[in-house]
């Protein structure tokens, strides 16, 4: 009798559950559906009333126009050139200084390490114009590294590293060194291994705000042949405001994020992972 009355509540809070779940799921995720079924879309159905939940004629017409009205293809290129060489500089910069401030022992290192922490406080406005003059006076405007420089190294990043190598244990590294290796060996074969969740979020991050960074390449950046996708999706809806126009700007929206969706698909099981391992330490 006590068995037959578990089940049904049971399953009846497991149903609620599902429902629950579906529901904060959903929520997120309908602006990412309604991006893609607007994309295909024709103009007159784009702007209907009461809207179109589905596609009723899908075409491509619009997804042809983004690609050719303007330099779609080059400044995905100019994109994955920066945001692929900022990710890239970030981890190594941040990995080998978190390295540094984690297992290291010199004088300053404290004052050091929260001076870099403080920077993260500053808003990005406050260092736009001299950032600007700097690389202006460098001779590095309207150039790849110009747009990298102020992005080679990141504080968080240091932040984030520092404090998953610090739970690396002193006895691993110790007896890597007496069996004579070197301290970039003991970084990238032992310590890197041990924290790759923390590698893998800091690079999805990192290139997610790279890609879709608009203020600094906007400031810095004068050819069109150098643009970021960010910057051409601009160029593109200030073509026109006419209402037939917007679907061609969403598709070009949609193309610009499926990088972004890439990475966070290839990237997910770390990051469940990542918590796993966080939740068995805890």
């Amino acid at each position: 009798m006590s068995r037959s009355r578990i089940r049904p509540r049971t399953l009846a809070q497991r149903t609620l559950l599902y429902v629950l779940l579906i529901i904060v799921a959903a929520v997120p995720l309908f602006p990412l559906y309604w991006l893609v079924i607007s994309a295909f879309k024709t103009p007159a159905e784009f702007v209907s009333i009461p809207p179109t939940w589905f596609p009723t004629s899908p075409t491509l017409d619009q997804v042809e126009s983004a690609l050719t009205d303007v330099p779609f293809a080059q400044s995905m290129l100019n994109s994955v050139i920066i945001a692929g060489g900022a990710t890239i500089s970030v981890l190594v910069t941040s990995i080998l200084a978190g390295y540094v401030f984690a297992k290291y022992h010199f004088r300053g290192k404290n004052l050091m390490f929260w001076s870099i922490v403080a920077t993260m406080f500053l808003p990005p406005i406050v260092t736009l114009v001299p950032l600007y003059y700097l690389i202006s006076s460098m001779g590095l405007s309207d150039s790849y590294i110009g747009v990298l420089l102020p992005w080679l190294a990141n504080a968080f990043g240091i932040f984030l590293m520092r404090q998953f190598i610090m739970d690396v244990p002193d006895e691993l590294i110790e007896a890597a060194r007496m069996d004579g290796a070197s301290e970039f060996r003991i970084v990238w074969q032992f310590v890197v291994p041990l924290i790759k969740p923390a590698v893998v979020t800091l690079a999805v991050f990192m290139f997610v705000f790279s890609w879709n960074n608009f203020l600094w390449p906007l400031t810095i950046l004068r050819t069109e042949a150098m643009y970021p996708v960010v910057l051409t999706l601009n160029r593109l809806m200030s073509y026109t405001m006419s209402f037939d126009y917007q679907n061609v700007v969403i598709a070009g929206a949609l193309i610009a994020s499926l990088p972004t969706l890439i990475v966070f698909l290839i990237s997910q099981r770390v990051f469940v992972q990542g918590i796993a391992s966080s939740g068995v330490k805890g």
